[in-house]
């Protein structure tokens, strides 16, 4: 049942205040993330899966891996692509149908940050130079939407990729032959996406659904295992100022070291 809209705008009131004095609804402080859990090899017939909890955001990605041609200017590398789909049951603003803005969007931040820090070894994805190559395939499915589902696919997006296995092969006739037993995919770099929304000219988090209803702007930002930015986003009608995105950008290096620990192991 949905509240009626002079309780949602108390309660946006609410949030904005509370933020603007340094605190959060749900008691979290304001460079917070909420409980994350990451589950791995959840779908049996995939190459790769993963499944992740953000607060009550939940985002599963699934790889499949296929062989086709390659772009003509990387002749000798393998393709990436990803997809992203807000499936209905998990909101009521999500509707059926072909992809929305949002869901384009969601899938390009997410490709961006796998792609700009080149994370998955695409020369060694090539078969046959110029002819054929392996297409790795990300499907991410947002499950249920309690806001920032940009970290939350970014997070199952790598973990899925992580645990990906390629099936061994040999190349006879220009036909591929399959060999018994798997090996990982070739990942050399972790990827790690971060999100700041602005409310009140403070900067938050991991925005939770509620705080995105009420912030200014939104920006992400992906940082590689070297902590180095890959690649930027914002969203939202308001402006961030240099001061802010610097600060951003000091938080973020510090969370995704801690990120990357849950999602990386070993």
């Amino acid at each position: 049942m949905t509240p009626p809209p002079i309780v949602v705008r108390v309660k946006q009131k609410r949030i904005a205040e509370l933020v603007s004095s340094g605190k959060r609804l749900d008691g979290r402080g304001l460079t917070d993330y909420r409980e994350i859990q990451v589950e791995v090899g959840i779908i049996e017939r995939a190459e790769g899966s993963a499944r992740v909890r953000l607060g009550k955001t939940e985002v599963m990605a699934g790889i499949k891996i296929e062989t086709g041609q390659p772009f003509s200017d990387v002749p000798n590398d393998g393709v990436l692509t990803v997809n992203a789909e807000l499936v209905p049951l998990a909101s009521p603003t999500f509707e059926p149908g072909p992809p929305n803005e949002n869901a384009v969007e969601l899938a390009r931040v997410v490709d961006r940050g796998i792609r700009e820090s080149k994370a998955i070894e695409l020369e060694k994805l090539c078969v046959e130079p110029g002819k054929k190559v392996f297409i790795v395939f990300i499907d991410v499915y947002v499950l249920n939407h309690d806001g920032n589902l940009i970290d939350a696919s970014a997070m199952a997006a790598l973990a899925a990729l992580l645990n990906t296995k390629m099936f061994n092969y040999e190349l006879e006739g220009g036909e591929i032959k399959i060999k018994p037993g798997y090996t990982p995919l070739p990942i050399r770099n972790h990827p790690i996406a971060v999100t700041f929304a602005k409310i009140n000219d403070k900067l938050i988090l991991d925005p939770w659904l509620e705080e995105e209803q009420v912030m200014d702007a939104r920006l992400t930002m992906t940082l590689d295992k070297d902590g180095k930015i890959c690649a930027i986003q914002k969203g939202g009608y308001g402006y961030l100022t240099t001061q802010q995105i610097l600060e951003a950008a000091k938080i973020a290096r510090e969370k995704t070291e801690e990120l990357r620990k849950i999602l990386v192991k070993g």
